[in-house]
C-alpha cells in the first residue's frame, strides 16, 4: 500500500469511527429528517447537553455535519446526506446475516 492509499484508508476509518456509536447514528438519522438544535437533540436522546455536544463535535470534525448559529442557538444539519447510503448497506448486511442464521436453525 502506498502513502496515498494509506491516507485514503485512514480518512475513511476516521469517518467510520465517528459514526461508531449508537447515539451518533441516531443523530445522523435525525438530521437526515431536518436540522436540529442541541436542545432538541438533548431532549430526543435523553442525555445531558455536554454529552450531546461532544457527539455533535465528533460528527462535525469528521465532516459529516455542519452547524449554523442563529441568535443564541446552534442548528446542526447533514453536510453529506449520501452517508445514509451507508445505513442501507449496513442493514443489508444485517438482513443477510439474519437469513444465514435462520437457515442454520431450519436445517436441523
Amino acid at each position: 500500500m502506498d502513502k496515498k492509499q494509506k491516507a485514503l484508508f485512514e480518512a475513511r476509518a476516521r469517518i467510520i469511527k465517528a459514526m461508531a456509536h449508537p447515539t451518533r447514528l441516531y443523530i445522523v438519522d435525525e438530521l437526515s429528517r431536518s436540522e436540529r438544535c442541541v436542545a432538541e437533540l438533548t431532549e430526543m436522546i435523553g442525555a445531558d447537553t455536554s454529552t450531546v455536544s461532544k457527539h455533535l463535535s465528533i460528527l462535525k470534525n469528521a465532516g459529516l455535519i455542519k452547524d449554523e448559529k442563529r441568535g443564541t442557538q446552534v442548528f446542526y444539519y447533514l453536510k453529506t446526506p449520501c452517508i445514509l447510503n451507508f445505513f442501507g448497506c449496513v442493514e443489508s448486511v444485517l438482513k443477510s446475516t439474519a437469513e444465514e442464521n435462520i437457515s442454520l436453525i431450519e436445517s436441523k
